[in-house]
């Protein structure tokens, strides 16, 4: 029996416990005790119970099934002659079980045709018995729970403290998948570490995370310096993209806001924001494509040695990328002002643009931080314009016509293709992904505090 199906059984089972306990609990009404729930409370505690056992048994039942339905295909005589070669017997089980679920329509293996039969059989079985398990413990969990319904009984208590449960444990995914992702960054950044200094790691200039394939080959230890990665990120994300992305979504927020008329506001702002839609690959064709090679052409014109591939033009490209970012926040910000503040600058005698200087953007800082700081991190997360528009190049300098490199790049690069996790060149993407969160972390707790005092100046 599919999934699907067993799901829209137990939800009706739950749907029907609550129209049950809800009835009953209605003739409560009228009575010498006033109940002390509503009859949509107790409806509700009563389908928690028949559904949610019989869901939670659903859930372990489709995993432990698996291996039962394994077993019995594997103990039927038709599996006798399958081969010892684990990776063939694999493939012919496979097609087996595709034949029996209906995902192939045929198969290559001739043994796979006959075992499709015993897999089929399987399947249906051990699909009724979870069923029938469910339906079972659904049954009498709302049995149960509908035993209790009666004036007295707090139900409101109890399906509330259900939903707070639930919206704890949402709230811990991100807890717990950040710590996840801290502890596994961590943990192989240590090995990392054990390996290469951190010494050499943190303040090297030289980058060229190479492994020889013979002990004795040349070069064989690598270069693990990493400044140039944090340069180029710094110079392509923070400064050129910034230079370009903060003064445009200022400005045009500013105007949407403060200047522009209601009809122009209307199909400005929808049109700024698609910009934001648009993929990150058609952003790197644009600056590979346009880009890149008229800044080559100006800085040839203007003498200088430019690069087909520069940090100028992967940085001019995530800056109009990330114009959104900073617009939308700013303009939210702007727009939350309160009009009295506004009023209150203009009966003073300031002009509207001095109005918008001294009261409506100090005013709206922290949403407009708020909104650097998604910037930043977008940009600093941005990996396809720089490989297409930058390079691969670790290279230390300030010459924005020279090809540069961001840490990101090298964290794809370091772990695209058949890689073994015991050597340093692997390992050298966690190191890198770990001090990136570091970093982006303490940006985080500056601008927290920045936003706060802010805050408190103008409460």
């Amino acid at each position: 029996m599919p999934l699907w199906t067993t799901l829209l059984l137990i939800l009706g089972l739950g749907l029907t416990a609550w129209a049950a306990a809800r009835a009953k609990a209605a003739a409560f009404r009228g009575g010498e005790v006033r109940p002390h729930s509503l009859p949509s409370a107790h409806g509700w505690y009563v389908a928690l119970w028949a559904a949610v056992p019989a869901l939670i048994f659903l859930m372990v039942w489709s995993n432990v099934s698996a291996g039962l339905v394994h077993q019995t295909v594997m103990a039927s005589p038709e599996a006798t002659s399958l081969p010892s070669f684990e990776m063939q017997r694999h493939a012919i089980l496979s097609e087996a079980r595709g034949l029996a679920t209906g995902q192939i329509e045929t198969a290559f293996q001739p043994q796979a045709r006959g075992l499709a039969p015993v897999y089929e059989s399987a399947l249906r079985f051990y699909s009724l018995v979870g069923l029938a398990a469910a339906l079972a413990i659904g049954l009498a969990g709302g049995g149960w729970a509908f035993s209790r319904v009666s004036p007295h009984f707090r139900a409101r208590t109890r399906v509330e403290r259900a939903v707070m449960a639930v919206l704890l444990g949402a709230s811990l995914v991100a807890v717990l998948t950040t710590l996840g992702i801290v502890l596994s960054l961590l943990f192989e950044s240590l090995r990392f570490f054990s390996m290469v200094s951190p010494f050499e790691f943190l303040f090297g200039t030289s980058w060229s995370p190479q492994t020889a394939i013979r002990a004795d080959q040349a070069g064989s230890s690598g270069a693990f310096g990493a400044i140039p990665l944090f340069w180029g990120t710094i110079f392509i994300g923070a400064i050129i993209a910034m230079a370009v992305a903060i003064p445009l979504g200022l400005l045009s927020a500013i105007y949407l806001t403060q200047y522009a008329r209601p009809a122009v506001r209307r199909w400005m702002k929808p049109t700024l924001e698609v910009l934001a839609g648009v993929p990150t690959v058609v952003y790197g064709y644009f600056a590979a494509l346009t880009v890149a090679p008229a800044i080559r052409d100006v800085g040839l014109t203007l003498g200088l040695s430019a690069s087909s591939e520069s940090a100028l033009a992967a940085g001019l490209v995530m800056g109009i990328m990330i114009i959104p970012f900073v617009s939308s926040m700013a303009d939210d910000s702007l727009a939350a002002v309160p009009q009295s503040m506004r009023d209150g600058s203009l009966a003073m005698g300031a002009t509207t643009s001095e109005t918008i200087r001294k009261v409506l953007v100090p005013a709206a800082l922290p949403g407009v931080v708020g909104g650097v700081l998604l910037a930043v991190s977008r940009a600093i997360g941005e990996t396809m314009i720089v490989v297409m528009a930058a390079g691969l190049a670790a290279n230390l300098t300030a010459n924005p016509f020279e090809s540069v490199t961001t840490v990101t790049t090298q964290i794809i690069m370091l772990l695209t293709g058949d890689q073994e996790f015991d050597s340093p060149k692997t390992l050298a993407a966690f190191a890198l992904g770990l001090v990136l969160f570091l970093v982006t972390l303490v940006l985080n707790i500056v601008a927290l505090r920045v936003v706060k005092k802010y805050r408190e100046a103008y409460d």
